[in-house]
């Protein structure tokens, strides 16, 4: 119980790393795998700062068999000398004082993604240990440790061992070196993703032309492979890249750099046959999930450039068309990238750009840029096939909302037939309530047999959902499989779609750990993803993780997720044990099904997010585009869609 008085003794003032032990959330995002690669994030940003103001040529990133990561860069080195307010080594300031660092002005790095200060001091204040190494002619050392102080009954974050030590050891090496490894009483998981890891360090070398930056993980014994990572071409490459097995409308990616009032601004782009528009932007090597002023820049100044463009080309029967911004975005990859001296970001995390000096810097450049490349007869004519795009654009966006109003004209019908498999639940609060979307009428039987009826609803699915990939919109909307997902989830889809309308708050996949299970499982979230990306960004859609065997000897049950899983289970169960390997949800009874895997307390779930958002596009390119060969390649390499490191939360119960 609350006490009823409230004083000035009762505010907590949190000292020096305090805050971040007690809040991580709030400097990191989350203490999932989001938030362990963060810290990871923070002084790998640190090291490519020096590189992007012209200081260091290579990082090198290594993941360590104790848990621990380390990155190496060889620029300046951090400061060693005393600091003159605080009386402790640059190096000391550095990793201990919240709100200090060298980026607050711009004498140091011209140009910086981190402006708060706050990132070494959280990693420091995140870990369970911490060491330094600064080379400069010699060699400086620096370690820190959190650990439980009885006297004052407490955790104390990043506090050092001693002040830094110049171990007097010559070296021609420049630069610094820091190790650190995560705290597994802070993170739900301390394990690091490699492949996050290399997809970071590819992206970041596209966006640093020139600068080699190296990934080894030193877990995997003498089995490690060393990647490089170093880009001549920059961000044309990368287009070039995320675009890997898509059909292009032009061969060769357009680019233009320019600057404006101190703005450095680089952008690359590319359209294709595709239907979906993707735009990534960086701000300071950062990336903008959530855009901002530079992305709004680039948008408004290519469709002013190219409504004037289609005016003076288009004729004929098309000379009528009206075109909007999205018609010429259709099929579009784009990269930006500017650079800003203080640039403004909201919150640590740093998702959207808000300096509002940027759009019209950006615009400007984006029409002047596209204005001389018109001049080009050779690079021109990528100018036409992005007009022949944006008319058959134009004319689905019109074949489109007639869909719509015909769909909404007979709605009342409709959903009452298309949601006539639809075994709903009785609750209306959305918050408690989730949907299973069952592979099959079998599966589909059992789950609502076993089902809790007050918040569980089951839609099971008649075969296999379009692949969304290779059709037009139109084609989307008029499919019966994705019009009964819709019409059940009630958000609408594309530019309908309205989060607030959601009927559930978990949207549970549930298919059989087969081929066709995992083909529906990429179906659906592909569908999610290019028309309902908020259902993922906002954390509502997850993968249910029926069991694998059943392993059981007498009264004696136990169930096994993995590989691992089933080995413990077989020497639980001792002696005599028996192994039923489920091949479908089918086979098991409702029981089975609800304690196994529909039942909050005990189930599995997987929760899917989106990482890094270039590589999730090459990704879906990759697994339901056209091209076969990268896509039975990545399969060989890592098809195991039963393995929790593919998502970014592992959830048994409802934690």
């Amino acid at each position: 119980m609350a006490k009823k008085s409230y004083s000035s003794e009762d505010i907590k003032i949190l000292k020096e790393l305090e805050a971040v032990r007690v809040r991580p959330g709030m400097y990191i995002g989350s203490t999932g795998a989001k938030g362990l690669h963060h810290i990871l994030w923070e002084i790998i940003d640190n090291a490519v700062d020096e590189a992007a103001n012209g200081f260091a040529t290579t990082v090198d990133v290594k993941l360590h068999p104790d848990g621990s990561a380390s990155v190496e860069d060889n620029g300046r080195g951090m400061p060693v000398d005393i600091h003159p307010d605080a009386g402790i080594s640059g190096v000391e300031v550095i990793f201990t004082q919240l709100h200090a660092g060298g980026k607050f002005n711009n004498e140091n790095y011209d140009y910086s993604g981190g402006l708060h200060g706050v990132g070494a001091s959280v990693t420091n204040a995140l870990s369970e240990w911490l060491q330094v190494e600064v080379y400069n002619k010699t060699v400086h050392k620096m370690e820190f440790h959190s650990y439980y102080d009885k006297a004052q009954d407490k955790v104390l974050s990043g506090v050092p061992k001693a002040p830094l030590v110049d171990t007097k050891i010559k070296t021609i090496k420049k630069g610094t070196f820091v190790r650190f490894k995560p705290d597994a009483t802070v993170f739900e998981t301390v394990e690091f993703n490699a492949d996050t890891i290399i997809n970071r360090l590819r992206e970041t070398s596209f966006l640093n032309k020139g600068v080699e930056l190296k990934f080894k993980d030193l877990r995997k014994g003498d089995n490690s492979q060393e990647y490089v990572f170093k880009s001549e071409g920059g961000i044309k490459d990368y287009v070039t890249y995320i675009n890997a097995g898509k059909t292009v409308l032009y061969q060769e990616p357009l680019y233009f750099t320019d600057k404006k009032d101190d703005i450095l601004i680089e952008i690359s782009f590319q359209h294709t046959d595709g239907y979906s528009e993707n735009v990534f932007s960086f701000v300071n090597n950062i990336p903008t999930i959530d855009g901002g002023t530079h992305d709004v820049g680039f948008k408004s100044g290519l469709t002013r450039f190219m409504g004037e463009y289609a005016k003076k080309v288009v004729t004929g029967k098309n000379k009528d068309i009206a075109f909007n911004g999205e018609d010429f975005r259709v099929g579009i990859t784009a990269v930006i990238t500017v650079k800003v001296k203080n640039a403004q970001f909201e919150g640590q995390t740093k998702g959207k750009l808000g300096n509002v000096e940027v759009r019209p810097a950006v615009e400007s450049a984006t029409i002047d840029a596209l204005n001389e490349i018109s001049k080009n007869k050779k690079l021109v004519k990528c100018f036409d096939a992005i007009i022949e795009k944006a008319t058959s654009a134009a004319k689905e966006r019109e074949a489109v909302r007639k869909t719509k109003e015909l769909n909404r004209a007979k709605s009342g019908a409709d959903s009452t037939r298309l949601l006539g498999k639809l075994a709903g639940c009785s609750s209306r609060d959305a918050s408690l309530n989730e949907i299973f979307i069952v592979e099959g009428d079998s599966a589909g039987g059992s789950a609502k047999e076993g089902r809790d009826r007050k918040h569980q609803a089951i839609l099971p699915l008649r075969g296999k959902p379009l692949n969304t990939e290779k059709k037009s919109t139109v084609e989307v909307l008029k499919n019966e499989e994705i019009k009964t997902i819709i019409a059940a989830l009630g958000t609408g889809m594309g530019d309908d779609f309205n989060i607030d309308n959601l009927n559930y708050d978990k949207v549970i996949i549930l298919s059989d750990a087969d081929q066709d299970g995992y083909h529906i499982r990429c179906i659906l979230l592909t569908f999610f993803y290019r028309y309902m990306p908020k259902l993922i960004t906002e954390g509502h859609v997850y993968i249910g993780m029926p069991p694998l065997y059943k392993v059981y000897k007498k009264d004696v049950v136990e169930y096994a997720y993995d590989e691992a899983e089933r080995v413990k289970k077989q020497e639980k169960v001792g002696r005599g044990y028996q192994i039923q390997r489920y091949k479908g949800l089918g086979e098991m009874n409702p029981e089975q099904l609800w304690d196994t895997t529909l039942n909050p307390e005990n189930r599995l779930l997987m929760q899917v997010t989106i990482e890094e958002a270039a590589s999730t596009e090459r990704l879906i390119t990759t697994l339901m585009g056209d091209a076969v060969d990268e896509r039975k390649k990545y399969i060989q390499l890592h098809a195991n869609f039963n393995k929790e490191d593919d998502f970014e939360v592992k959830v048994r119960g409802d934690e």
